[in-house]
């Protein structure tokens, strides 16, 4: 049951993007096309995972065992780089088109507050290895259930009339707005 509410949590009632307003960058940048926004999410969710346990991992065996704790930050942010690479490598060997749709806003995963935000979260929070991993992964469900949607909602203002003042980011803004508030209907089911 524990973890059922971690998930519904996550995804739904304190969603890193709607609530926590963690992740911008890619949510306003890459939410253009559906396509782009699920591949974005798998890229996220991967790198949120791994960099969750790898850095749970370096947290409680070494800056934790040495008192070094206060290297967290930096030692987060080298570690989600270096994945971040690796997710790069992969997907222009794997799946080109993807690669080149999601072009800048691969490598600003390398700066996408949501990752170091949910590492540091679960470090916070105290919760063990399998709770992190399931944070984590709800976390990017989440993320990408927010993501696609505003995502969908983007292509269907492209099909309407949309006063002239209002095109592209003020009528973006507004939408994720309206998409936040309705996340907020969420709010004291956990």
């Amino acid at each position: 049951m524990e973890y059922i509410l971690i998930f519904i949590s996550a995804v739904f009632v304190n969603n890193i993007v709607l609530a926590q307003f963690l992740g911008i960058c890619p949510f306003l940048g890459v939410s253009k096309k559906i396509d782009t926004a699920i591949g974005m999410t798998g890229a996220v969710t991967f790198v949120m995972v791994i960099a969750t346990i790898v850095t749970y991992l370096i947290q409680k065996t070494i800056l934790d065992r040495f008192g070094i704790a206060f290297l967290q930050t930096i030692t987060f942010i080298l570690v989600i780089a270096a994945l971040v690479q690796l997710v790069e490598i992969i997907l222009k060997k794997v799946s080109p088109p993807l690669y080149q749709a999601l072009g800048v806003f691969l490598p600003l995963i390398t700066t996408n507050c949501a990752i170091l935000g949910v590492a540091i979260i679960v470090i916070q929070k105290n919760l063990n290895l399998l709770q992190s991993v399931t944070f984590a992964f709800s976390t990017a469900i989440g993320f990408g259930l927010a993501l696609v949607l505003f995502s969908g909602l983007r292509e269907q203002l492209d099909l309407v009339d949309v006063p002239k003042g209002m095109n592209g980011t003020p009528i973006a803004l507004i939408t994720a707005g309206l998409l936040a508030m309705a996340f907020m209907g969420f709010a004291g089911i956990v």
